[in-house]
């Protein structure tokens, strides 16, 4: 058996210049936000604890709680809302399709009965309010000649709703069933966010042209606006309330977010800047925000959540960050084996630590995309698309010098020799390079297509395998390769070959969706019929004690098996990372952790049957 330990989650997806909605439930005090095809809720008080919802057939844009709490709704880029319980693995309670684009906002009526949605209609109806449960529309929303970027509902009787978008527009409407009211053109730039105060009384806009402005909740009439002394320099891309309607947080384009002291006749002023702890590079810009309880939470560009306090604003906020895109590739320090480090192509490092989670970015000094990727005592090793191999240390959370030496040619695989890590195996479109260090020993043709490659630990031997299935085993003596054998099972190009770690039996994999173990000596099959994924193998793991193999597949499950028993004996996770598992590692003897197309990564703990 095979149970979820932890789960550290993505962040939210993020657009350069463009606002995101994150919104929460006070009662339980949990965040929404999207990531991918995904809807991430996650605890404030609890950060380990993650769930992940997934049904969703497009990119995910926006997800909000109901005023009781127990549904959520969310939409997508399609234009489809779905309509979910927060209990019992998420019931899909309805699906509709409401605009003919991407959905930008929606937002619940207090009663719960009805939901408005906006974004971009495609020459069609830009925002739409319906009935939760049957669909149906209540009323007509025009007004609009661009995309809509916000809607809000008024929390209280008379119903009212307000849209606000591209085209510099803040448009009221009343109802149910609701008809165009009137329109303000004050903002001379995007209108990015608009929220009503909790009480009902006022409605506030911010824009891209860094004003905030201030409406009678009722009427619709201007009353007021943010002071412009001491006031935001960049683009305000999201407003959020305090319960008590008295204040509100934004968060800018200047990398700050201010609270402002909102007085009875609509006028506000800066009562405190928050200013971001980090380096001020473009991806510390903020573009989401939100007030709840006690937690005030800023999103920054680069996907950084941190939470202030809203009662004590001097202590310094707790941030936590992880990955926005798929993480392809994981290790686990041999030293230390609480400790976790992953990537994902976009060159981020993110160091994970077990029963605690994020530990911080690895900063290196020289951002290159990643695509293979290992760790040996003290060193990063990776590969990208720059023909490159870089060499980094590693000194506890941060970088140290990094070296390079250009290869010549794409890198495929690398593979070190980990008793000697200085020798490092690097397969290219037909052939392999042995390294030492940063000096290039000697580049062989092969002759063939080579498609994954590895060196055993004390460098004496390599295995490569090609896109014709078969498995070449060659004697390294120097810098020279030499023919040994040629082993032939698999029935599709090899994606992966593993040694165990007392270097007793080495594992393959296949894209034709096949694993095989083998025993180094004989050279023949020791576990075969490892046939119980239904797409392509990507990674593949040992257990420290040489007792299991671990495979991920496209197919979204990993399969841990026990080489002395047959194949049919094995443990599945089932949808492990939706969208695809990339990365692999046993942490121990009785955990694993995988991560994936989801940009999240996970601890399982395996129990033997």
């Amino acid at each position: 058996m095979a149970e979820l330990k932890e789960t550290y989650a993505c962040i939210p997806s993020t657009e350069r210049g463009r606002g995101i909605l994150i919104s929460g439930d006070p009662k339980s005090n949990s965040i929404l936000y999207c990531n991918g095809r995904s809807v991430i809720i996650r605890y404030l008080d609890r950060p380990l604890q993650v769930a992940v919802y997934g049904e969703h057939a497009y990119q995910a844009t926006v997800a909000r709680y109901s005023p009781n709490g127990e549904w959520i709704a969310s939409a997508d880029v399609s234009g489809t809302v779905r309509i979910w319980g927060t209990h019992n693995d998420f019931v899909l309670k309805k699906e509709f399709r409401v605009l003919s684009g991407r959905i930008d906002d929606l937002q619940w009526s207090p009663d719960g009965m009805r939901i408005v949605a906006c974004g971009d209609g495609k020459g069609k109806s830009l925002v739409r309010a319906f009935m939760w449960d049957s669909g149906t529309n209540v009323g007509e929303f025009d007004g609009h000649s661009r995309r809509v970027l916000s809607c809000a509902f008024k929390p209280t009787r008379p119903f009212r709703i307000a849209t606000c978008g591209e085209d510099f527009l803040m448009n009221f409407y009343e109802g149910p069933p609701f008809k165009f009211k009137l329109s303000h053109r004050e903002h001379s730039n995007f209108v990015n966010c608009l929220r009503f105060s909790p009480d009902g009384s006022k409605l506030i806009s911010v824009s891209s042209d860094k004003k905030g402005i201030i409406y009678d909740a009722k009427t619709g009439d201007i009353i007021g606006e943010l002071s412009s002394e001491d006031g935001h320099q960049g683009s305000i891309y999201a407003v959020s309330w305090s319960p008590d309607s008295k204040q509100v947080l934004t968060v800018s384009a200047d990398k700050s977010a201010k609270i402002w002291d909102i007085s009875d006749d609509g006028k506000g002023k800066v009562k405190k800047t928050l200013a971001s702890p980090s380096s001020g590079g473009v991806e510390d810009m903020l573009v989401g925000c939100l007030w709840q309880n006690d937690h005030l939470v800023t999103v920054s560009l680069g996907g950084t959540i941190s939470i202030f306090s809203a009662s004590d604003l001097e202590k310094s906020p707790v941030s936590f960050s992880g990955h926005m895109k798929n993480v392809n590739s994981l290790a686990v320090l041999r030293s230390d084996p609480k400790i976790i480090l992953s990537t994902s192509y976009d060159g981020l490092i993110v160091k994970w630590i077990q029963g605690i989670g994020y530990s911080g970015k690895l900063d290196r000094k020289v951002t290159s995309q990643i695509k293979c990727f290992a760790v040996v005592e003290g060193e990063i090793v990776s590969c990208a698309f720059d023909n490159k191999i870089w060499r980094v240390s590693l000194l506890g959370d941060r970088c140290g010098d990094a070296n390079s030496v250009d290869v010549g040619t794409q890198p495929k695989d690398l593979s070190l020799a980990l008793n000697s890590p200085e020798v490092t195996l690097v397969s290219f479109e037909t052939g392999v390079i042995l390294l030492r260090g940063t000096k290039v020993l000697s580049t062989i043709n092969l002759g063939f297509t080579v498609t994954a490659s590895v060196i055993s630990p004390d460098g004496t031997e390599a295995i490569v395998g090609g896109q014709d299935g078969k498995l070449r085993l060659y004697s390294i003596t120097g810098d020279s390769l030499n023919d040994e054998v040629v082993l032939e099972k698999h029935r599709g190009a090899i994606t992966i070959i593993r040694y165990s770690p007392d270097v007793s039996m080495f594992a393959s994999a296949d894209v034709n969706r096949e694993a095989v173990v083998w025993d180094r000596a004989s050279r023949e099959v020791k576990l075969k019929n490892m046939l119980y994924h239904t797409a392509r193998i990507n990674c593949l793991d040992w257990s420290p004690d040489n007792t299991m193999v671990a495979t991920g597949s496209l197919d979204t499950c990993v399969i841990i098996y026990d080489v002395s028993k047959p194949a049919s004996h094995r443990i599945t996770i089932k949808g492990a990372h939706l969208g695809g598992v990339y990365g692999l590692a046993f942490t121990d003897e009785r955990n694993i952790v995988t991560s994936g197309e989801d940009a999240c990564v996970r601890v399982w703990g395996i129990t033997p049957q």
